[in-house]
């Protein structure tokens, strides 16, 4: 009987994580940030979080079904990431039906068209994101105070309140910044999308996932650490004008985007000399679109550009192989 010797490319000997392992990490680390703002919120959170995660999963398996053929790949739990991170992009009060159509984005743009998990350059949840931004601003930027905490602030989030107060040019940071507490930024008691007010949850989270080893330090300390010091230099330089490095920490989707969106495998460099530029890269555009553009935040769009860079940053920044340095 003749036998074949079947020669492949490298590597050969592969490890036991595996995609669903490692999104069901994911999953995990981002439950106490769900129980936190299901608190905060309401059930409406459960239901907008249900919705995102349903129609994400039915939408890659439809594609998958009637346009690729082959075996369905919602199995990898990708599917259901992708709808628990676009839901925590959204405010809780955003019709069921833009969420629909925000997973279709996601998903059927940001995702299969490029093929599926591991062939998309951008991140779908952010894809979603952004299309439903500029599509609906006002539902998108419409935020109902938190029923956790009567005297949180409502109606707008910090970031947006600084940035509309600040816009006329005649009042001063520290006329404003009395009116916002630090406690309730820490703990989520006010305005915004669902990613945005569980900080110490979504920390929590990020520990758990460093220790199961799904990420890294280097992109979310790259994120975090870059813009801290950028708009560091901006507030010595003028504390009247520019805010303190701790609001920018803590407001937005900086914590949510730095250690969940940016960190996406797919769309993230493979050395750590490139994660760190792609995470520095990150930080410093997010706070230039806070502090000079049209929206008060920005990091959404920071971590969308940077995705564009992945290819040249992987280019000119490659991991080492097989034990010999890379050239650079």
């Amino acid at each position: 009987m003749e036998k074949k010797l079947i020669v492949g490319p490298s590597p050969h000997v592969h490890g036991s994580d595996t995609t669903q392992k490692l999104m069901r990490d994911v999953l995990i680390a981002l439950a106490p940030a769900l129980l936190v703002v299901t608190f905060i919120y309401g059930t409406r959170v459960l239901v907008v979080t249900g919705v995102s995660i349903a129609a994400c999963v039915l939408i890659e398996f439809l594609i998958q079904r009637f346009m690729f053929g082959g075996k369905s790949t919602i199995g990898d739990l990708s599917a259901i990431v992708t709808g628990v991170l676009l839901a925590f992009n959204l405010p809780v009060s955003i019709p069921i039906w833009m969420v629909v159509l925000g997973a279709l984005v996601a998903i059927g743009v940001g995702k299969m068209t490029f093929g599926g998990l591991g062939r998309n350059p951008f991140n779908p949840a952010l894809v979603g994101r952004v299309f439903l931004l500029l599509s609906f601003p006002a539902a998108m930027t419409t935020f109902p105070a938190p029923s956790a905490a009567a005297d949180a602030m409502s109606g707008a989030t910090p970031l947006t309140y600084v940035k509309e107060a600040m816009k006329g040019g005649d009042i001063k940071l520290s006329d404003l910044m009395p009116e916002i507490s630090y406690d309730n930024l820490l703990f989520g008691l006010h305005g915004g999308s669902l990613g945005e007010i569980a900080a110490l949850a979504l920390l929590l989270g990020f520990g758990y996932m460093l220790i199961r080893r799904v990420v890294t330090w280097h992109i979310p300390v790259a994120v975090l650490g870059s813009m801290a010091l950028f708009s560091a230099i901006l507030w010595w330089s003028d504390p009247e004008t520019y805010v303190d490095p701790a609001f920018h920490l803590l407001t937005g989707g900086a914590i949510l985007g730095a250690v969940f969106m940016a960190t996406d495998y797919a769309t993230s460099p493979m050395s750590k000399k490139g994660m760190v530029a792609y995470g520095i890269g990150i930080g410093i555009i997010t706070i230039l679109i806070r502090t000079w553009g049209a929206y008060p935040e920005g990091i959404s769009f920071a971590i969308l550009i940077m995705n564009a860079t992945v290819p040249l940053i992987n280019k000119y920044m490659r991991p080492r192989r097989f034990g010999v340095p890379a050239k650079i």
